[in-house]
């Protein structure tokens, strides 16, 4: 128990020394402001404030540790949410995404629900660490195409006029989870139509997941084709090309002669 609280302690510590420290950047702005908002940067800023208060608690003093991280980041988040909105008293009284909300389900309802989704946090985390960790070596071994975590992965409705405490910590949140997932699902679409560009037997499948993979309907061979089949779409997509980007990859979107578009 005592460990407990000393990570707890030790964490609600953190979490306001770096919101304190993350509003100076702030007011500094320009490159330093603009380095942490976006990843790598942000990476850095998102693992301090989620898990890394879990997995030091962890290291050092087991499930206790991991209880008082989590405890502290409750507590540091809730009381600097307040104070936000005590500083800012004018935007409190003014419309706000909670006030709606709350009306709309109940205040119980509502709160307890955003802290339902805290338990995705270490899936998003882990997700961010596959692009840094598994993705690269695709782009070196099979010639996958590569991207810019900054222009996926990054934060800004911090500058949204009126948006503050409460409002303003779950809508950073879903900025950054946003930007995770989608650049993972883009990288999942090189993976899809490399290795397995076949459409899925289930017709309900392959429209659910023509959303996120475009080129179930976009490329891939039906379910009743052969492998003949395969083999000529992949020589089709992939030989001579600069990247073995997915099929509707905005870098194989060309001009034409007549000035029209052409995907190959």
């Amino acid at each position: 128990m005592e460990n407990m609280l000393l990570v707890f302690g030790i964490t609600v510590a953190g979490v306001l020394g770096g919101a304190m420290v993350l509003h100076g950047v702030g007011k500094v702005g320009g490159g330093l402001g603009g380095f942490w908002c976006r990843a790598p940067g942000l990476d850095v800023i998102v693992t301090w404030f989620t898990v890394l208060p879990w997995l030091l608690g962890a290291v050092f003093f087991g499930w206790w540790g991991v209880l008082g991280g989590i405890a502290g980041q409750v507590v540091g988040l809730t009381v600097w949410g307040w104070g936000h909105e005590l500083a800012n008293r004018k935007a409190m009284k003014g419309p706000r995404i909670v006030k709606v909300l709350n009306a709309l389900v109940g205040r119980p309802r509502n709160h307890a629900a955003l802290w339902v989704t805290t338990l995705a946090v270490p899936v998003f985390w882990m997700v961010r660490v596959a692009e840094v960790v598994a993705y690269p070596p695709l782009v070196w071994l099979v010639r996958f195409p590569r991207y810019k975590s900054g222009e996926w992965i990054n934060v800004s409705r911090q500058k949204f006029s009126g948006l503050v405490g409460h409002d303003l910590v779950w809508c950073l949140y879903c900025d950054w989870m946003t930007g995770v997932w989608s650049l993972g699902t883009e990288m999942l679409r090189n993976v899809e139509s490399f290795w397995c560009p076949i459409r899925f037997q289930d017709a309900k499948k392959c429209a659910n997941c023509k959303v996120d993979f475009p080129d179930v309907f976009g490329g891939w061979v039906p379910a009743d084709g052969s492998m003949e089949d395969v083999v000529k779409v992949l020589k089709d997509k992939y030989e001579g090309a600069e990247r073995y980007s997915w099929f509707g990859h905005p870098g194989r979107v060309r001009l034409t002669i007549e000035g029209e578009e052409e995907v190959r």
